[in-house]
C-alpha cells in the first residue's frame, strides 16, 4: 500500500508524461477515496486503502487511455449541482455556465416588470414563462435555469432519447420539474402550434475538419452529434432561423452559445431572421465570443 501523497505523485507524473493534465489525479483520488479536497490533504500522510488504490490506479490507466475523466467518475459539476454524466451526453463546460447566468439576466430584464401583473392574472402564474432548452444533452441548462427561476415553464428536447433518458435522471435527482420532448430541433412544437417566451441552446457548432487536431479525449468519447455541425459549424444556427420564426411570441429571447469566432455569423442570421431585434455578442471569462442574444419586442 502506498501512502495518499505517494498515490498522488505517482499519478501525477504518470499523467504529465503520457501527455494528459494532472489536475485529474487529484479528482480521480478524491472520488475514490470518497473524500472532499480539505479531506484529501489532512490525510495526506496516512495509507491508502489497498482496495481504493487498486481502483484508483486502474481509473488513472483509463483516462490515459482516452476517457474523460468525468465519464469515469460519471458526474460533471455545472452551476453548483452535480450532474449524472456518461457517454450518451456532452460534458457541460464552464464556459456554459455563462450562457445561464446570461439568460437569466435577460428574462429578469425583459419579463421583471410583468410578472406582478401575470401573477394577479394567472393562477399558477409562477410558470408564466415559458423557456425551451433545445438539444439538452444532460439537461445542465435546463434544470439549472429552472432551479434558479422557478417561475419559468421549461421544456428540453434532444434528438437521441439516450440523452434524454441522463437529463430526466438529472432532473428528478435535483428536483427541477422539467417537461422533456424527444423531437428534432423545433420540430415538435411546431408541428403542435407552441409558442416559447426563450429558446436557449448549446447546439454542436464545430467544424468537421476540427476533429483532427482535437483531443482524443473529446473525439473518441464525447457524442459527435453533439460536436460537430457541416463544414463550418454552422448547420444548426441556419436551421433555427428557419424555424424560429414559428414558435417565437412576439417578446421573446433568443441566446445561442457559439464556437470562438463564430459570433458575428450567428448574430448576423438573427438580424436577418428579425430585423427589429436586439442582437449582442457576449465574451466569456476567457475573453472569447461566447455567446449570441436576441431580444425581441
Amino acid at each position: 500500500m502506498s501512502k495518499i501523497y505517494e498515490a498522488l505523485n505517482w499519478a501525477s507524473s504518470f499523467l504529465k508524461e503520457q501527455g494528459r493534465e494532472e489536475k485529474a489525479a487529484e479528482l480521480l483520488l478524491r472520488h475514490f477515496a470518497g473524500m472532499s479536497r480539505a479531506e484529501l490533504f489532512a490525510s495526506y500522510h496516512d495509507e491508502l486503502d489497498g482496495e481504493v488504490e487498486a481502483a484508483f490506479r486502474a481509473a488513472v490507466s483509463e483516462h490515459v487511455s482516452g476517457r474523460p475523466v468525468q465519464y469515469i467518475i460519471g458526474f460533471e459539476e455545472f452551476y453548483g449541482h452535480r450532474f449524472i454524466v456518461n457517454e450518451e451526453v456532452l460534458i457541460p463546460r464552464p464556459e456554459t455556465e455563462e450562457l445561464v447566468y446570461g439568460t437569466l439576466q435577460r428574462i429578469e430584464k425583459l419579463f421583471g416588470k410583468s410578472k406582478a401583473d401575470l401573477w394577479a392574472e394567472h393562477e399558477n402564474a409562477r410558470d408564466s414563462i415559458e423557456l425551451v432548452d433545445i438539444g439538452t444533452g444532460s439537461g445542465a441548462i435546463a434544470v439549472s435555469l429552472k432551479l434558479e427561476m422557478q417561475e419559468l415553464a421549461v421544456t428540453a428536447t434532444d434528438l437521441a432519447e439516450t440523452s434524454l433518458a441522463v437529463a430526466q435522471e438529472n432532473a428528478s435527482r435535483l428536483g427541477a420539474l422539467v417537461e422533456f420532448i424527444h423531437g428534432d430541433l423545433l420540430q415538435p412544437f411546431i408541428s403542435a402550434g407552441r409558442k416559447f417566451d426563450v429558446v436557449i441552446s448549446n447546439p454542436p457548432y464545430i467544424p468537421v475538419s476540427d476533429m483532427e487536431w482535437m483531443s482524443d479525449i473529446v473525439t473518441e468519447h464525447e457524442p459527435h452529434r453533439a460536436l460537430f455541425a457541416g463544414a463550418d459549424g454552422l448547420d444548426l444556427y441556419r436551421r433555427f432561423m428557419e424555424e424560429l420564426p414559428f414558435i417565437l411570441k412576439n417578446k421573446a429571447i433568443v441566446g445561442f452559445e457559439v464556437g470562438a469566432g463564430q459570433s458575428e455569423a450567428v448574430a448576423e442570421m438573427l438580424r436577418a431572421t428579425f430585423p427589429t431585434a436586439h442582437v449582442e455578442i457576449v465574451f466569456d471569462i476567457n475573453g472569447k465570443d461566447r455567446m449570441v442574444f436576441a431580444t425581441l419586442g
